[in-house]
Order: structure tokens, then C-alpha cells, then sequence
């Protein structure tokens, strides 16, 4: 589906890190979406955290931290709410393109490198659905007894 977008698109959190840029975009559930320069030197618990703590998001938030490779791939990174640190969040690459994509730094098609795989997102542009193709994969099998 279409993302829904704070009228505001970037906004400065108060936060005691260098990365207070974000972008405010629900795709049924909110997301906070940050640009960075590499993945790999963000402390992604450490500043996920403590955006979730802020007043500004009663119930929580999904974090994002994007790498834009080139105008047709980015890596991300995403803090959930409730479960920290995921390997692939498909609302939170979806929230990454929408988001970068209002920046004008993607192009319509972009291959998004997660943790746990890569997705392919492509939108448009506003008044357009998003739409996500990209394997499903087992990465856990247990039992539970009672």
C-alpha cells in the first residue's frame, strides 16, 4: 500500500547522538528513518533505544538506519519495537525507500540488503503503492512442550 507521510517528512530528535535527522513515515505501523553514511559504525541498539523513549512516540517506533549505495540499492538496518535489533523488517525497507525516494536519492526500483537477505522495493512516488518482493525464509524451527 501507499505510505503515509508526517506532514513535516524530516524532523530533529532529541537524542544524545550525531544522527537526529529523521524521517516520520507510517506504513500501518511508524517509522523513524535515518540516512547514514555506513551501517556498519551506527550503534543501532544504542540510538534505537532511545528514540523509542521519546514522548514524541507513546507507543513506540520502528527505527531505521539507511546506506545509500547508489540510487538503486541501499543497506539498512532496523531497531523494532519490542523485539530490538531484526534481521529484515519489510515495512522498514519499504519506510527506508519511501522515505529516501522523497529525497529525491533513489530511483523508482531498489534492491534493499538487509541482515537476513535482500528485498526489492519499488514506488513510484506519492499516490502509488508500495510494493515488496523478496524470498521467505525459514530461520528458526523449534517445539514448545506443555
Amino acid at each position: 500500500g501507499p505510505p503515509e507521510l508526517d506532514a513535516s517528512q524530516t524532523v530533529a530528535l532529541d537524542i544524545p547522538f550525531d544522527q537526529k535527522q529523521f524521517g516520520l513515515i507510517s506504513m500501518g505501523n511508524p517509522h523513524a528513518v535515518c540516512i547514514v553514511d555506513s551501517v556498519d559504525s551506527i550503534a543501532v541498539e544504542d540510538i534505537g533505544r532511545a528514540v523509542q523513549m521519546l514522548p514524541q512516540f507513546p507507543d513506540s517506533v520502528n527505527v531505521g538506519f539507511v546506506e545509500i549505495v547508489s540510487r538503486t540499492e541501499i543497506r539498512l538496518r532496523v531497531y523494532e519495537r519490542g523485539a530490538g535489533e531484526t534481521l529484515a523488517c519489510g515495512t522498514g525497507a519499504c519506510a527506508a525507500v519511501a522515505y529516501a525516494r522523497l529525497l529525491e536519492q533513489l530511483d523508482s526500483q531498489v534492491s534493499v540488503a538487509t541482515r537476513g537477505g535482500n528485498l526489492q522495493i519499488e514506488w513510484q512516488g506519492i499516490g502509488h503503492d508500495l510494493m515488496m518482493t523478496g524470498p521467505a525464509e525459514s530461520v528458526f524451527e523449534g517445539e514448545f512442550r506443555l
